[in-house]
């Protein structure tokens, strides 16, 4: 007698899919649910945030509010995640009471704290720069230190914030005082990421590598270009790494490794990120899957899609522009979509600051040069504006 498989009804079904956060990422995540017809219940503080208008429900609230994420598990039927800084406490116990939730709350207690991310690279054999952990800046200030080197907020960090190369003393006394960690500052030739996905099967996938450039003052993302401008042998050294620190964690859903290849060529660990991630945007356009819907796939369990790209693809970041703070404006918007291959993506903040992430834009190319010409074509081109400067 042919046994029948038990399958769960993800689509246009009472499945509710939970998310905790619903800012850029959960909006560009809910472009995928809503090609599945999947149902979705988002969770943030802001009632403006990017994801308000277009989930099935809002909710707002405290992502780092025990009840306020523990009640809002309970509403439905699996939980992710588009932002790591929430309630681990609520998540242990939904979990307990047998919610999903991906990437799992473990695995989140760990890469949340960057102390604790740092001794698992160790703990696990992952390459990665020499650290010390800090409770406090006062303890921080009986080190004797080599300058320079760098300093982390061991939590709550981000992009362009909580991350500080200390030259000398007076960057030293400047820092904030805060569980911190500091690190060797490593010369290196790239800074490079590898989005691996990983569902509960264990069946485990990575996109090709990406290099980073970045902007010299802000420490943010100026370009991911996809593929990487490396060898092939560093590629590949960069790819299995990066399986290695999936496998470690043994995480569900995305996981972003961001690495540096120094100047020997070797592949060391900066930091992870569980879940969709800036270095992955350029998927939407130039993958056969985009991360987005790579992580609804992983975390339901579903099979994973193809990572190959179909074309070179690079993202610019839009950001808020200096002296500029107020209702955004997105000047030359029609000269840029003028180009070809050129895809913008908004992302719905209505306010504009000094580079705040607002938008990216994409573009994918056969030739990965001509791309980076484009690119920079349009990093020159489009504006992050207000109607009124900031004195």
């Amino acid at each position: 007698m042919r046994k029948h498989k038990i399958v769960i009804n993800y689509f246009s079904s009472n499945f509710k899919l939970g998310v905790l956060g619903g800012g850029q990422l959960g909006k560009m995540l809910l472009t995928e649910t809503q090609k599945f017809d999947i149902y979705t219940v988002i969770l943030d503080s802001a009632a403006d945030a990017p994801c308000s208008q277009i989930c099935n429900e809002f909710h707002i609230g405290n992502l780092m509010d025990f009840d306020t994420v523990y009640n809002f598990g309970k509403k439905v039927d699996l939980l992710t995640i588009e932002i790591e800084h929430v309630n681990i406490d609520a998540l242990f116990k939904l979990e307990e009471e047998g919610l999903e939730v991906y990437p799992q709350p473990s695995v989140l207690q760990t890469i949340q704290h960057k102390g604790r991310q740092k001794d698992f690279f160790v703990e696990n054999n992952i390459p990665t720069s020499p650290h010390k952990r800090f409770t406090s800046k006062e303890e921080l200030l009986k080190e004797t230190f080599n300058y320079p080197f760098v300093w982390k907020s061991a939590q709550f960090g981000y992009d362009g914030t909580g991350v500080k190369i200390v030259k000398n003393e007076n960057d030293l006394n400047s820092l904030n005082d805060t569980d911190c960690i500091i690190e060797d500052l490593i010369p290196f030739k790239n800074e490079l990421a590898v989005i691996v996905a990983r569902n509960k099967k264990g069946d485990i996938k990575t996109y090709p590598v990406v290099e980073m450039e970045f902007h010299p003052e802000a420490n943010q993302v100026e370009y991911v270009i996809c593929p990487a401008r490396i060898e092939d042998s560093v590629a590949k050294k960069a790819r299995e790494i990066a399986l290695k620190v999936a496998e470690s964690f043994e995480h569900i859903g995305l996981l972003a490794v961001e690495m540096f290849q120094t100047e020997n060529d070797e592949i060391i660990i900066n930091e992870v990120a569980p879940r969709t991630h800036n270095s992955g945007h350029y998927s939407i356009e130039a993958s056969y899957t985009s991360q987005f819907e790579q992580h609804v796939r992983s975390i339901l369990n579903l099979p994973l899609g193809a990572t190959e790209s179909k074309a070179a693809g690079i993202m610019v970041n839009l950001v808020g522009e200096e002296g500029f703070s107020g209702k955004v404006v997105y000047e030359n918007m029609e000269e840029i979509l003028s180009m070809d291959g050129v895809t913008p993506h908004i992302y719905g903040k209505k306010e504009t600051r000094p580079f705040r992430k607002m938008g990216h834009v994409t573009i994918v190319n056969d030739n990965l040069d001509e791309a980076r010409k484009i690119a920079q074509k349009v990093k020159n081109t489009i504006r992050v504006i207000s109607n009124s400067k900031r004195n």
